[in-house]
């Protein structure tokens, strides 16, 4: 604490003028950061008002919020040179405009395609002002550059930011109208400019790096790719799945997508996602446990909404208000993981079994106490453990990729790829799979508790068959929901004890290399990428 206090006090941003105090340069980049996270040109909490509103399905929202998700994804892989072609203060005003733009037209517009086009690119340039930003104070929240301390607030921000700005649409939809969240948020964007505009110089840095040798096609593919993906996770289940021409077709060109990526890196000296990136064992190995530990928290998505309004009765404000709950599990999970793997450098394989162990309680609380009558002071612990447990795994295994030696050239395409099966499929593969799952079991528990009233009088039946069929599926969807709560909860009784039964006592000593010799690696690249054109045009 104290090497951070002296930090602290000696750390400076040279882009910021000398009259604003140096111990407070940090917080305001801090600040351009919080805004730009809220602003993700769509917000997921308020689709029930727009799908009210418009003429937008539920499955249009979603698809259009996970496609701002999969912008961030692809930007990954190029992010570290457009910092290195552009100022700070050109980055982030580009993104302003753009982000404010973005707002503007999800605001006004009920086209699919123009949404899904423009959360994609809002979310590229949101996480390149992310960049910008946390870069600039990277020094300043580690001086040695240790990525697990550096993750530990970055995860904070961004999963904090993910439950506030969903109370915060709630309560803006609830006093106004969901669009007066998009007018904030232009509001917010348009004071980040000024503030740029005013404390930000145009200062770049001391080397210039042109954008030549990106694989612009390469990125085009792969965002097909995870487009295709998305699309039958979230349309799957109104389509009917294969049996209908749209889910078909969009995954043969997916497919069509991979293959020719796949192809393209086998040749190309600088492919946008190498097969390097692609083999790493610690690349693998993240994609495993996010897969797996997210199809264990997918009930988030599909049982929890449904579960409060149409079982327990809440209203909007009292749902929103479970992510208070979340919120607080992020925060205390995002201390833990600094004091426990940051600072004391404690094993991958013990933060990951407590991970595991919290999302056991999650389950276990679900599959226990699920009733009628549950207050929702009483939800409280399952919601802080699946906070808790996201973060860390979130914190834990992005470290293990900036540790898991490969060289930089290659690194940035590896939290693309982190990125993509973290965020994206995370979001969207498990719930996929788990509603598809209630499905069937909803369907079995209600023709077997339907057969218990056949033998009742005819005429009681018919004067109170609405009344009925509620209760009927009412007592199948707790039943179903409890039932898979236990097929979870064995899945992940049996994960964490594989875990445990794994034998590494490799610990966290991911440390990021200094900007200069960054900035070197990608005039390496510039240079051959040049080298390699000349020749081919001779």
């Amino acid at each position: 604490m104290a090497d951070w206090h002296t930090q602290s006090e000696t750390f400076d941003i040279p882009e910021v003028p000398n009259y604003i105090p140096r111990r407070l340069k940090p917080y305001l980049f801090i600040l351009f950061v919080l805004i730009v996270q809220f602003s993700g040109g769509l917000y997921l909490a308020a689709a029930t008002d727009m799908v009210g509103t418009t003429s937008l399905m539920q499955e249009d929202i979603l698809m259009a919020g996970y496609a701002s998700l999969i912008g961030m994804s692809i930007n990954f892989a190029v992010m570290f040179r457009i910092k290195f072609r552009f100022s700070t203060r050109t980055q982030l005003l580009a993104s302003a405009i753009v982000l404010i733009a973005a707002n503007l037209i999800c605001a006004q517009t009920a086209s699919v395609p123009v949404l899904v086009v423009t959360c994609l690119i809002a979310g590229w340039f949101r996480m390149q002002a992310t960049l910008a930003c946390n870069s600039t104070i990277q020094l300043w929240l580690t001086p040695v550059r240790d990525m697990a301390i550096f993750f530990c607030y970055v995860y904070l921000v961004v999963d904090s930011v993910i439950q506030l700005s969903g109370i915060a649409t709630i309560y803006t939809a609830f006093f106004s109208q969901w669009e007066y969240m998009h007018w904030i948020m232009m509001g917010l964007l348009a004071l980040m400019m000024l503030l740029v505009l005013i404390l930000v110089k145009p200062a770049r840095g001391p080397m210039f790096i042109p954008l030549l040798g990106i694989d612009w096609i390469g990125a085009f593919l792969w965002a097909g790719f995870m487009l295709c993906f998305t699309f039958i996770c979230v349309y799957g289940n109104y389509y009917d799945w294969w049996d209908a021409v749209e889910i078909r077709w969009t995954a043969l060109i997916g497919l069509a997508c991979i293959i020719i990526n796949l192809w393209r890196a086998s040749f190309l000296h600088h492919p946008y996602i190498s097969f390097r990136a692609l083999r790493n064992r610690n690349v693998i190995r993240a994609t495993i446990i996010y897969l797996v530990f997210f199809t264990l928290i997918a009930t988030e998505h599909v049982f929890e909404h449904s579960y409060a309004a149409n079982i327990l009765g809440f209203d909007k404000t009292n749902l929103i208000d479970l992510n208070w709950y979340v919120f607080a599990g992020n925060i205390a999970g995002g201390a833990f993981t600094y004091l426990t793997f940051a600072q004391r450098k404690w094993r991958y394989k013990t933060m990951t079994a407590i991970a595991f162990g919290l999302a056991i309680v999650y389950l276990s609380y679900f599959y226990f106490f699920i009733d009628y009558s549950i207050e929702k002071e009483m939800l409280f612990i399952p919601l802080f453990c699946r906070g808790a447990a996201a973060m860390i795994i979130s914190i834990v295994f992005l470290t293990s990729i900036v540790q898991s030696g490969l060289p930089f050239q290659v690194f940035p395409q590896a939290l693309t790829i982190n990125g993509f099966t973290g965020a994206v499929m995370g979001a969207t593969l498990g719930p996929a799979i788990i509603g598809e799952l209630l499905r069937h079991i909803m369907a079995k528990n209600a023709v077997m508790l339907g057969a218990n009233i056949t033998n009742t009088n005819t005429d009681v039946i018919g004067t109170h068959l609405g009344q009925i069929y509620g209760m009927v599926q009412t007592q199948a969807l707790i039943v179903s929901m409890k039932e898979i709560y236990g097929w979870l909860l064995i899945m992940a009784v049996v994960t964490i004890i594989g875990v445990l039964l794994s034998y590494s006592s490799v610990r966290p000593l991911a440390i990021f290399p200094k900007w200069s010799t960054v900035r070197r690696a990608i005039r390496h690249i510039t240079r051959t990428n040049k080298r390699i054109s000349a020749q081919f045009d001779s």
